[in-house]
């Protein structure tokens, strides 16, 4: 199981303006993240409306983050792009169980997936981007990177 490459790339994408210290338009984050600048557009759209990224119009406009650092966590970039994370697709609110509606109670496997999914939550929810910034694991941080 992998986050799509839509996620991966919104994750380096937030990571590139988590450390610039300006505005970047969109082609200088298509170079720093390794990402084509079409794709780069379409994720920073999901960003700006999900109220991580600000988008500035213009001759010096560009992108900066819409919060600080400490107040982005992965949860957030991930919900960004893919939605609200579910472990499985039964525990969406427009998915009809066949096994939910045939017993009396509620299927054991949404409820083991509900909780598997509250747990995901929980640890996406507790890496915030300035946690990993200064994370001696940081890309930026280390003295060769092979993948930013």
């Amino acid at each position: 199981m992998y986050i799509t490459l839509e996620t991966d790339y919104a994750i380096r994408i937030v990571d590139c303006l988590v450390h610039s210290d300006h505005r970047m338009d969109a082609q200088s984050i298509s170079e720093a993240t390794y990402v084509s600048l079409r794709f780069s557009l379409k994720i920073l759209r999901k960003l700006v409306t999900a109220g991580i990224v600000q988008s500035f119009k213009g001759a010096k406009g560009g992108y900066i983050l819409a919060r600080e650092p400490i107040d982005i966590t992965l949860r957030d970039v991930i919900e960004a792009v893919e939605g609200p994370y579910r472990f499985s697709r039964c525990l969406a609110e427009d998915y009809e169980c066949v096994r939910n509606q045939s017993l009396e109670s509620t299927c054991v496997y949404h409820q083991f997936f509900d909780h598997l999914s509250q747990v995901v939550i929980n640890e996406l929810s507790q890496f915030n981007f300035q946690t990993i910034k200064d994370s001696p694991f940081s890309c930026l941080n280390a003295d060769t990177c092979s993948e930013k």
